[in-house]
């Protein structure tokens, strides 16, 4: 399934998350002022955060979750899409405002999982959560819901990419019929191909994997993204998640796909 990854115990919309995380690399050079400021993030890619934690994020703090997509909205701004239930608290509060970090780790691959979140602490603050949704709720008692949140990326820092891993965002779409294989890419099992297996109320159900921290990442089909993975093997629709931006205006209405 797919949810945020941490490095220590902590529930998440669709349960509870246990990953191991190892010690920092030995040897590396302490950062210097020549370090490089603008980092590439595109659907695929993996963020860090520390939902709501006191004090700076850490390898030992940090919370990792990946990139539906990175596009631009009407008014211009430079836009990221995830997980809801990646801000989303055990108690139901949702942290608007939670800042954002590239998760610099290598991505895992579905044989090799990637356990590790290292948040860019060179470059700093790439992004601000501007938006939670409800979260799908699938095992809950909550309403049913499109599980995405917006984030208002820095593009002083942030150069969009259209290819992260073995996916390539040129355009979105509606979901297929079913039958039709399908792929995502997230940050801990990377590539992953599936079919879709149809309708499941607002959402679709496929095969492709996910796992821990791959929540939010792209499913498509060729190079048109059709929805977000969050987890038990089911997404929300991309183009549902557009039409609900568009009618909350704010950050993200009008949202692209950075070409």
């Amino acid at each position: 399934m797919s949810r945020g990854i941490r490095s220590k115990p902590r529930r998440a919309a669709l349960g509870l998350a246990v990953v191991g995380l190892t010690a920092s690399l030995l040897g590396v050079a302490a950062p210097t002022s020549a370090a490089a400021t603008t980092v590439t993030l595109g659907g695929g890619s993996g963020i860090a955060f520390d939902q709501g934690l006191p004090g700076d994020v850490t390898q030992a703090t940090a919370a990792g979750c990946t990139l539906t997509a990175v596009g631009y909205d009407r008014t211009g701004n430079l836009v990221g899409l995830t997980n809801a239930h990646c801000f989303i608290r055990a108690d139901g509060t949702k942290l608007v405002g939670e800042p954002i970090y590239k998760n610099i780790a290598p991505a895992g691959t579905a044989f090799n999982a990637a356990k590790v979140i290292t948040p860019d602490t060179d470059t700093g603050v790439v992004g601000t959560v501007t938006h939670v949704s409800t979260p799908n709720n699938l095992l809950s008692d909550g309403p049913d819901g499109l599980d995405y949140a917006v984030i208002d990326l820095d593009e002083t820092k942030v150069a969009p990419t259209t290819t992260v891993g073995g996916v390539t965002i040129t355009s979105v779409g509606a979901v297929p019929g079913v039958g039709v294989r399908m792929c995502k890419q997230g940050q801990t099992t990377g590539l992953t191909c599936g079919f879709n297996l149809g309708t499941s109320g607002i959402w679709f159900a496929h095969t492709v994997w996910t796992w821990a921290g791959d929540s939010g990442a792209p499913v498509v089909v060729g190079q048109t993204l059709v929805g977000n993975a969050w987890g038990l093997q089911h997404s929300s629709p991309i183009l549902s998640i557009i039409a609900d931006m568009d009618a909350n205006g704010g950050v993200g209405a009008g949202f692209r796909v950075a070409a």
